[in-house]
């Protein structure tokens, strides 16, 4: 086929952002966008226009935001729209099949990571957790099970033992971005690739972050909880009991340093870090934030608490 489309977007957070710039200047029309509900949010609780709805009203585009998709009114708006695409990227709704069907190429859904590994709410962070070595993006053909359907294409990215799920976040947001503007070019010029139907075999699921995950154990390994840390940041992030105080920690790194010590004792605390002893190795911890503070370097954290420094 060729020609211009009409497109249909559905997306929420920030991370759907560069999908919807990509599909603006695909050249192709996007008729309308549709977003979760406005939020409560900040302190006052005053309800904020997601992301995606701030960038989607500073290009003129309608903005659609129902409950839910589920029943016969959003259905038939969704239909007068006469899409040929719809595109979901962290939409947050649950797609029926009534929908599946409306636009002529059906739904195309970004995903944050190489399916069938890491389906589910928090791909990002479940493989930074892991340990895996790479990660990246696939464009899926959408169908009624939960980030199932085929694959249309799909980018790799390294996992670096540096990033974070902001930094991840980030990355796989600008590559899914990049992806669909490529399948966008394909569809429109005649060359999509065949959808590719997920193997059976290899199949995780990343289940929603919980906050009481957040607390780490000493004594699990250091590397363990390194990844942890990094994989939490910036949400839920991290907490701990050091010497006695519950700090957040933001910032640390493993160290490969045999010991004796019980979990959760301190084996060292200098300007260039506290190291502590964990089931496996060592943590030496950069960054914290004291209860109702701010995010603090150790040297800064330690002028509060002198006593903590090693002779």
């Amino acid at each position: 086929m060729s020609g211009r489309m009409r497109l249909v977007f559905a997306g929420t957070p920030d991370f759907a952002v560069p999908g919807l710039e990509a599909a603006l200047a695909s050249g192709h029309e996007v008729v309308a966008v549709y977003t979760q509900p406005d939020r409560p949010a900040g302190r006052g609780r005053q309800l904020a226009a997601s992301p995606v709805k701030q960038r989607a009203l500073a290009a003129g585009v309608p903005v659609l935001q129902p409950q839910t998709l589920r029943d016969a009114q959003a259905q038939a708006e969704l239909a007068a729209l006469a899409p040929d695409l719809m595109i979901v990227i962290a939409y947050g709704l649950i797609l029926p099949k009534k929908v599946l069907v409306i636009p002529r190429h059906g739904c195309w859904n970004v995903h944050a990571s190489l399916l069938p590994r890491w389906r589910g709410a928090a791909p990002i962070q479940r493989a930074l957790l892991a340990g895996d070595r790479e990660t990246g993006v696939c464009l899926m053909q959408m169908e009624a099970g939960l980030d199932t359907g085929p694959v249309i294409l799909e980018a790799a990215t390294p996992i670096h033992d540096d990033d974070t799920g902001q930094t991840l976040h980030d990355r796989l947001s600008a590559l899914g971005a990049q992806v669909l503007g490529d399948g966008l070019q394909r569809l429109a010029n005649g060359l999509l690739p065949a959808a590719q139907a997920q193997p059976a075999d290899g199949v995780t699921y990343a289940h929603k972050l919980e906050k009481s995950e957040s607390q780490l154990d000493w004594s699990q390994p250091a590397a363990v909880l390194d990844r942890t840390i990094r994989a939490f940041e910036p949400w839920p992030g991290t907490q701990a009991d050091v010497a006695g105080e519950a700090l957040r920690i933001w910032q640390a790194r493993p160290l490969d340093q045999p010991h004796a010590a019980a979990p959760g004792t301190v084996l060292r605390a200098g300007r260039d870090g506290i190291d502590i002893a964990c089931g496996e190795g060592a943590l030496r911890l950069l960054g914290v934030q004291r209860a109702g503070g701010r995010r603090i370097g150790v040297a800064d954290y330690l002028n509060g608490r002198p006593t903590l420094l090693s002779s």
